[in-house]
């Protein structure tokens, strides 16, 4: 298993960037194989968790042209600055 670490500086949040986020999140649960999904925001900067089956599920999700046309926007008018990393699971338990 793996986790997609997704952190940001937000730049600006308008309903176009809520029904954006809202609809990628759907798409990555019901149609890409996206275990689970959780973000938070804390004043102006978003952390995103997605945990993932594979690296060949989220190298899929990455390409998928809805997401690609997010990655734009959020350069053009969403995010100050972003990145990315990508994380293995070595060991899950819990309570």
């Amino acid at each position: 298993m793996y986790v997609v670490i997704f952190r940001a500086t937000v730049d600006t949040i308008d309903h176009e960037y809520s029904q954006m986020t809202e609809w990628l999140r759907e798409m990555a649960l019901n149609r890409f194989g996206c275990l689970d999904f959780v973000s938070m925001m804390d004043g102006d900067q978003e952390v995103a968790l997605s945990w993932w089956p594979d690296l060949e599920s989220i190298h899929k999700w990455k390409k998928e042209s809805d997401h690609l046309m997010a990655q734009r926007l959020g350069k053009e008018k969403w995010y100050k600055s972003y990145s990315v990393e990508i994380t293995k699971v070595e060991k899950s338990y819990g309570y």
